[in-house]
């Protein structure tokens, strides 16, 4: 009986690692390389077949695996955002504290400041950033987007801004479950409503979760006209099309680069 249980208990071992190996092997060969040759013209981006797709015809088989990726991938988002938050916490603590300083030493209000945003599914919440305008800065204009050499940015914050270090406060957000780390950025109600009755399936990028960083920030400029947010809109459905492991670990290897040049920073 024993010699029979085992044989049972290492048969299924073995099965088990073969299924995931499989699995792992479809996911890696769906996944496409976002390049800078995607190409970004038209409304619709057309793609060949992916093998996979091709060799598994079938919904009940096809539909199991989609399913079990998935969930393993946005397990691993999950895992990998909660972790690198706490990490970029720890190590940040003292740029927070000393940019703190330095807010309050040149202008008057807050450190911090938090902003209503809407994230997936519609759902809105309390974005959190250092401060980098006057208090008082859309009290005359309302909701405008930022400009270059927006006037309204304080002497420090146009330092914060550069190297993007107003940012790092949205790794709460991330904490929270409000945000990821690699996602299409969230918009404020206001922009999102306008948005969505000028761009065709804008709110389609609120069907997974806003991030710090996105394909969208590390390809394109800043947001300057209606056509700009097009093109972001675009790379950020493209996104949502091949997301998975590589395409996130890509997306946050050209941030490093966008960091440390200060490229798209207002």
């Amino acid at each position: 009986m024993l010699n029979i249980n085992y044989v049972m208990n290492r048969k299924r071992r073995i099965f088990n690692i073969i299924a995931i190996l499989f699995v792992a092997f479809l996911f890696l060969l769906s996944a496409k390389t976002l390049s800078a040759d995607t190409p970004l013209s038209g409304d619709v981006v057309h793609h060949a077949p992916e093998p996979a797709s091709v060799v598994l015809v079938g919904g009940g088989l096809v539909g199991m695996i989609v399913r079990f990726a998935r969930k393993r991938f946005q397990e691993f988002k999950r895992g990998m955002d909660v972790s690198m938050s706490l990490v970029g916490l720890a190590i940040a603590t003292p740029i927070i504290a000393l940019a703190g300083i330095l807010i309050k030493l040149t202008s008057r209000g807050p450190i911090f400041f938090s902003q209503e945003r809407v994230g997936r599914y519609g759902e809105t919440f309390n974005i959190y950033k250092l401060r980098t305008m006057g208090v008082e800065a859309e009290k005359n204009t309302g909701p405008v987007w930022a400009q270059e050499n927006d006037p309204r940015v304080t002497l420090v914050g146009k330092f914060l801004r550069k190297a993007h270090i107003d940012e790092i406060p949205q790794l709460i957000n991330v904490l929270k479950g409000e945000m990821s780390i690699v996602g299409p950025r969230p918009e404020r109600p206001c922009f999102v409503i306008d948005l969505s009755k000028k761009i065709t399936d804008y709110k389609k990028r609120l069907n997974v979760k806003p991030g710090i960083t996105g394909l969208a920030q590390v390809r394109h400029k800043y947001d300057e006209t209606i056509t700009d947010v097009k093109k972001k809109i675009k790379l950020d459905l493209l996104y949502i099309k091949e997301m998975c492991v590589m395409t996130d670990l890509r997306i946050l290897a050209r941030t490093v680069f966008v960091v440390l040049t200060g490229k798209g920073a207002r």
